[in-house]
């Protein structure tokens, strides 16, 4: 049999976040972003959830020919725009609209031949200090940009650093709507944390809002709020079965490194779910996971192939018995991703994209 380890990609949940997202940010048009092959949860398993978008926001030209070939013929925003001039010719190809953030990509524009206009995307450096223009060269770029037959519309966006926080988004809406003031065109402003948290004010809402986290049932804010809280639900459950199942006595240690040393007596399950599969290998003993829909945690250290969790508040539990990594258990108990990702010292981003290529990956309702 298959080793007994299994994601579960939930379209029910997509629709429903995409929903929620909208009821946030009411009238404006949604970018589904599905930039590192979904998050991880993979282009194909997440189209059917996402396709009632607006529009589908990535990075590089693979995954938008295969959002095309899923039969969309909507709107696809590449975020990080052309890398060369070449990719150009795809994108007119394509109809790709993409985003401009620097001067060379406009002087690629310039030299590139389309009998179609381009649909372009120019991006501030309103204090995130990644891509874009600063404040006072964002008209100069406009200017150039409005001046190439080879450009059409001219959309304006820039990217919150601190939406998720205290610091907050005020500084730098100051400055996107000072260099934009009497500039034309559609608006994006918003990413998940933006849109949950600020969206109530039309000028953040915008005309295009661009989730990416919420959608996929994170909270962008965790732990100021968790995904609960924001009404959002798991897109992804990573589940895996017990292998095997130990008896330890006061003093008896688990795993490698003897990290953990029993206080009295215990059972321990061993779970066949490592750092292999994109589990952290940095998470603690304590790290909470579900076993048989019920809240337990593991114990000692995670090794390449396996884990452990501590059997013992679950008599009936044994071989063959699933435990939840993240996710939703098969009893309908939820495992935010946020909080393991909050033992590993990281981020649900990152465990989503980490999924292991051979953790084997069903798509469900």
């Amino acid at each position: 049999m298959p080793r007994p380890i299994q994601a579960t990609i939930h379209s029910a949940a997509l629709r429903h976040n995409l929903n929620r997202v909208r009821l946030a940010a009411p009238d404006a048009q949604v970018w589904a972003v599905t930039k590192a092959n979904a998050y991880g949860h993979g282009i194909e398993r997440v189209f059917d959830g996402l396709r009632a978008a607006d529009g589908f926001a990535l990075l590089d030209l693979s995954e938008a020919q295969r959002v095309r070939a899923l039969g969309w013929r909507g709107p696809i925003l590449l975020l990080e725009g052309a890398f060369e001039a070449r990719d150009l010719e795809l994108c007119s190809r394509l109809n790709l609209w993409h985003t401009v953030h620097c001067d060379e990509q406009i002087d690629m524009l310039a030299l590139h031949k389309t009998h179609e206009p381009h649909r372009i995307f120019l991006k501030m450096n309103s204090g995130m200090n990644r891509l874009g223009f600063a404040p006072q060269r964002f008209r100069s770029a406009w200017t150039r940009l409005n001046a190439l037959p080879q450009v059409d519309e001219i959309s304006l966006m820039t990217h919150f650093s601190d939406a998720d926080g205290p610091t907050g988004i005020a500084e730098q809406m100051a400055r996107f709507a000072e260099a934009t003031c009497d500039l034309p065109g559609e608006r994006s402003l918003s990413n998940s944390a933006a849109t949950l948290r600020h969206a109530q004010d039309a000028a953040v809402k915008a005309d295009w809002i661009r989730p990416g986290i919420a959608v996929y049932g994170s909270s962008p804010d965790f732990p100021a709020h968790s995904a609960t809280d924001w009404e959002l639900r798991p897109a992804m459950s990573l589940n895996a079965q017990v292998i095997a199942v130990q008896s330890l006595q006061a003093g008896d240690s688990v795993g490698y490194g003897s990290v953990f040393v029993a206080d009295r007596a215990m059972r321990m399950g061993v779970v066949a779910c490592g750092y292999a599969d994109g589990y952290p290998r940095v998470c603690p003993t304590g790290t909470p996971v579900l076993v048989n829909g019920q809240r337990g945690r593991t114990v000692g250290r995670v090794s390449m192939d396996m884990l452990t969790v501590d059997l013992s508040p679950f008599p009936d539990a044994g071989v063959g018995s699933t435990v939840t990594l993240w996710g939703q258990s098969a009893q309908g108990a939820v495992l935010d991703i946020d909080e393991v990702a909050q033992a590993a010292g990281t981020v649900g981003y990152e465990l989503m994209c980490a999924l292991a290529q051979r953790v084997p990956v069903v798509l469900a309702d």
